[in-house]
């Protein structure tokens, strides 16, 4: 592993790093000291080196908008039946005044950045599972069928049935209904932004990171902040300033939102599918 991590990243390296802990679902993370100090290292089975270099092109992708600081690519590589990705080391620190304010703009700034279509030059992953990213000039469609829909299939070729998985695919087919009046762009997304992907570095500025990229609604990435918390009023107000948000934006939360809870369904199962089935019941019950 040394030797391939000089090889990627052309510093030098001592023999033994430090284990920190997963990452991602799939990797493990490792702290290697570095002739210029330390370099933060996922380390993953080889199957999934694929995923490392789609998380490699995503921090590159999103440090070209000059927006919210990711950390800087090193280089990535393989090493026996193992991969890895070498990252920029950053050493983080409490969240100031402002920082969340500051967030809320950079990511505004960040979601100007956009393509012709939606999707991604590459399939990702969402935590453990695959992201399907193929190009559709229509985000209803795209949205219906490359994230709802595929994580619906996952979830019957799993074993899951019932009424719930009908009502789910009944969703999809009347996904237009939620963007009636409402044409998004595709906007560079984070793709996974909860609480637990974004930190303060030392001095206070924001750091994004764990990405599961692709050009999007912006309103999706606003939506998963609030799935699980972790985001305050500020960061809210700061991008509300910057670039406001659609009026139907509300109603379209949940919508977005379920991508991630089938996913936590797919990956972990236990409450999720309840879940899940309670806020497909909400979504058809406003186009009904």
């Amino acid at each position: 592993m040394r030797a391939a991590l000089e090889v990627a990243t052309g510093l030098a390296f001592g023999a033994a790093p430090s284990l920190l802990g997963a990452g991602g679902g799939f990797a493990a993370c490792q702290r290697w000291e570095s002739t210029t100090g330390p370099v933060f290292v996922k380390v993953a089975p080889l199957s999934r080196e694929a995923a490392l270099e789609a998380e490699a092109e995503a921090l590159r992708e999103l440090a070209a908008t000059n927006a919210v600081r990711v950390p800087g690519v090193l280089g990535t590589g393989v090493a026996g039946d193992r991969a890895f990705l070498a990252l920029e080391w950053i050493e983080f620190g409490a969240a100031r005044a402002g920082t969340e304010a500051r967030l809320g703009e950079q990511l505004a700034r960040q979601h100007r950045a956009t393509a012709a279509r939606f999707g991604w030059h590459c399939d990702n992953t969402i935590g453990a599972t695959r992201q399907r990213n193929d190009w559709f000039a229509d985000w209803p469609e795209f949205f219906a069928r490359q994230r709802l829909g595929f994580q619906l299939d996952l979830a019957a070729r799993s074993g899951h049935d019932g009424r719930w998985l009908e009502a789910g695919r009944e969703l999809c087919e009347r996904m237009r209904e939620f963007f009636a009046g409402y044409a998004p762009q595709p906007s560079l997304l984070h793709g996974d932004l909860w609480g637990g992907n974004w930190a303060a570095d030392a001095s206070g500025a924001p750091v994004i990171f764990d990405p599961a990229t692709y050009y999007g609604d912006r309103e999706a990435d606003l939506a998963m902040t609030r799935l699980f918390g972790g985001f305050g009023l500020e960061f809210y107000a700061a991008y509300e300033a910057s670039w406001s948000l659609d009026r139907g934006a509300t109603t379209r939360r949940d919508l977005y939102n379920l991508y991630h809870v089938l996913n936590h369904v797919n990956l972990f199962g236990g409450g999720y599918r309840a879940q899940a089935e309670r806020m497909i019941g909400r979504l058809l019950a406003e186009v009904c």
